[in-house]
């Protein structure tokens, strides 16, 4: 199956793609903000740059979209109909880098914490409790 986009549309709309300050993000934020917690984003010393720091709490907060970073079980992590073996190859690194930033942060004694798009869709004061309890410890 081909791309419905010829090559110049498809560069537009993945050239739109943020790693930074998405929806999701900015949702969590906003929550953390809200319940009196202060941190510092993606810091670049730290493997995956996190995308909320709390150092004084050693503590981070990933916001992961589902499709990039492959949440399982999720219908938002679904592959292309296109170009399946370079998506596969792609995603999969993506998690397989996740995976090494975690081990790496969690040996220098980080506690980590993984917020997915499709959980900010959701019950938002569930997420706020998450988020609180993860804080609180």
């Amino acid at each position: 199956m081909s791309d419905s986009l010829n090559p110049a549309e498809r560069s537009r709309v993945m050239s739109k793609v943020k790693s930074k300050d998405t929806t999701p993000e900015m949702l969590v934020r906003r929550l953390v903000h809200r319940m009196g917690y202060r941190y510092k984003l993606h810091d670049r010393r730290l493997p995956g740059k996190p995308d909320l720091v709390f150092p004084s709490r050693k503590k981070l907060i990933f916001v992961h979209g589902c499709f990039w970073h492959r949440h399982e079980s999720c219908s938002l992590a679904r592959l292309p109909k296109s170009r399946k073996d370079f998506w596969l190859a792609k995603l999969e690194g993506n998690r397989q880098r996740d995976t090494r930033h975690c081990r790496e942060l969690r040996a220098s004694g980080w506690e980590i914490l993984v917020i997915w798009e499709c959980e900010t869709k959701l019950d938002h004061d569930l997420l706020a409790k998450r988020l609180d309890l993860f804080l609180k410890e």
